[in-house]
């Protein structure tokens, strides 16, 4: 008989207050309670009301989102009234609470996890102390008025020690005295404040990373009082298995690269192929907020730090898996997609900026065109320009790389019997970047509500998406091959003897992203070796595959003249 999960007896019949709740690591730990710990208490959740949106409707508004559709399959919606909506904002004197919700807090709450904070690398120095510094503060003031409470769980970031290439989990002398920023912020004006902005910041990349590690330190300062515990995750990315394997509602770091290559508008990832990338899933990190909340509250106090990490345990890098991606780009494209998903990888800022003029801005302009002519909305140019005013800030995150050692996580994770280690499994371990299937690889897939549902092979728009980039890119590159001549190349290398895989490397090397899918050329391959003579497509029943021609682009052009509201898919249907 299976031993009974520590950690689900700890948390049953208590309450916990969460800010952040409605953030992607708050709304997955949300999910993950309410689906793993049925018997919890009340879960109270601090939202600030919005314009013409009180918090009763964003709650509701929350419930709705596609986290919880698993959750769904196994309880009634009744779980939902577990969540209790508090009216406030961290960012507020004594956190925007009533009296009598402030009083609510202190007579029920047994737990607390403090995940809310701006994640902006570049918000001003004056309102990433207000939400991230003072913020912790007022959560720390409220903790101290709690009269039955457990544990206190405080969401931080490894690269709060970024200006370290190293990082051991322990909290770090403080960059600056936390009362000397705090003046300067009250008495300083904004243009004052931002000139003293980078003598302050020291040798921290950005007011985020300063403003969180000043925001340790007011934990600190608690931990003498009750039970504190502080979690570092690095880059976090879709989950890997909860609640299902690369589920996200993050467009914040590869993730966002990701999703905009599955849909064909991002070719180009700024990467240092052979560096260390830290990611670490979004469901791991969950886990770990909740197994190192029942571990610190076996104490009166004291204060124990984790990192939520991958780079000593299960180092990641991006030459090791771009072929892969690329394969997964192809056999499991975006229904949304605009063009053919191809990722290449580029080692600088400077080769990423120009191979982007001509890979992204000029196409991103030209299917603008085409979405004001069918009467869509263009925001592919303004994408691709957010993206490019964001990479000064991003540079040190890209181009660098760290050692964020997780000994106190992989002691932790030894200390859960078998239940905790499958039911709050924290142990990265298993994950297998040699995986078929993106969900085990470790890679941070990306499958938004409806993105990519099950993983769909290539459909009909693909193969009209894949015309229009093989038009696109014969004009470009005088290295590119129809399809008669990649199987014709194909053919000749099946004579060699030479295997698929082979034959794919090939073809990689010297055409680059004007080669078709492994899989078509494993397709091809078996063809020839049955002895396959014709390169030619097998004529079939119904309409031929069309190609592009002159006459092609003037049908479009009339159909698009005729009815400026039309869709791409009629488009394709009329073709």
């Amino acid at each position: 008989m299976p031993e009974e999960s520590q950690v689900r007896a700890f948390y049953a019949g208590k309450n916990i207050f969460i800010t952040g709740g409605t953030g992607f690591v708050g709304i997955c730990l949300v999910d993950k309670i309410l689906r793993c710990i049925p018997e919890i208490g009340k879960v109270y959740l601090l939202m600030r009301p919005k314009k013409n949106k009180e918090i009763s409707d964003r709650l509701q508004e929350l419930t709705k989102n596609s986290i919880f559709e698993k959750l769904l399959e196994i309880t009634s919606p009744d779980i939902f009234k577990k969540l209790v909506p508090v009216a406030g904002d961290v960012g507020e004197e004594n956190l925007g609470l009533s009296a009598q919700d402030r009083q609510i807090l202190i007579d029920n709450v047994n737990v607390v996890i403090h995940s809310a904070a701006t994640l902006d690398f570049g918000e001003t120095l004056r309102k990433t102390v207000e939400i991230n510094l003072l913020g912790t503060r007022r959560v720390m003031d409220l903790c101290k008025e709690i009269k039955n409470l457990k544990v206190m769980v405080q969401v931080s970031s490894a690269y709060v020690n970024s200006y370290l290439k190293e990082v051991h989990e322990k909290v770090y002398e403080a960059p600056e005295d936390v009362n000397n920023v705090l003046s300067l912020v009250d008495t300083l004006n904004d243009e004052s404040l931002q000139q003293v902005e980078t003598k302050l910041l020291g040798s921290h990349p950005n007011n985020y990373t300063f403003t969180k590690h000043l925001a340790e330190h007011e934990v600190v300062k608690y931990s003498d009082s009750f039970p504190c515990t502080i979690v570092r995750p690095t880059m976090i990315v879709a989950s890997w298995k909860e609640p299902v394997p690369g589920w996200t509602c993050s467009k914040v770091g590869p993730q966002g690269f990701i999703m905009g290559a599955a849909k064909g508008v991002v070719r180009r990832l700024p990467v240092v192929k052979e560096n260390v990338a830290d990611y670490i899933p979004v469901d791991v990190v969950v886990n770990e907020l909740l197994v190192a909340g029942y571990n610190a509250a076996k104490t009166t106090s004291g204060l124990t730090v984790f990192h939520c990490s991958s780079s000593t345990q299960k180092p990641f890098t991006w030459g090791a898996v771009e072929e892969q991606v690329n394969a997964f780009l192809h056999e499991y494209p975006s229904k949304g997609a605009v063009w053919y998903p191809h990722l290449k990888l580029v080692s600088s800022l400077w080769l990423f900026k120009l191979s982007a003029i001509f890979i992204h801005f000029i196409p991103a302009i030209l299917l603008d065109m085409v979405l004001r002519l069918t009467g869509g909305r263009p925001i592919l140019f303004r994408l691709h320009k957010n993206v490019w005013s964001s990479l000064g800030r991003l540079r040190k995150f890209i181009f660098n790389q760290w050692r964020f050692y997780n000994t106190n996580t992989m002691e932790l994770a030894a200390t859960l019997n078998e239940t905790d280690s499958k039911l709050f499994y924290i142990d990265i371990g298993e994950i297998d970047a040699s995986s078929k299937r993106p969900e085990g690889t470790g890679v941070p897939t990306a499958r938004r509500s409806g993105t990519l549902p099950g993983y769909p092979r290539r459909n009909k728009t693909q193969s009209v998406l894949r015309g229009a980039a093989d038009k696109s890119a014969a004009q470009a590159e005088s290295s590119y091959l129809s399809n008669i001549e990649h199987r014709a190349v194909r053919e000749y290398f099946v004579k060699k003897g030479k295997t698929p895989k082979e034959i794919f490397e090939d073809m990689v090397s010297v055409l680059q992203e004007s080669v078709l899918s492994y899989t078509m050329v494993k397709k091809w391959a078996r063809l020839f070796q049955q002895g396959r003579e014709s390169c030619e497509d097998d004529s079939r029943p119904g309409r031929p595959v069309t190609v592009v021609t002159e006459e092609i682009v003037r049908k479009i052009e009339k159909l698009v003249l005729a009815d400026r509201r039309i869709k791409l898919w009629q488009i394709a249907e009329e073709l």
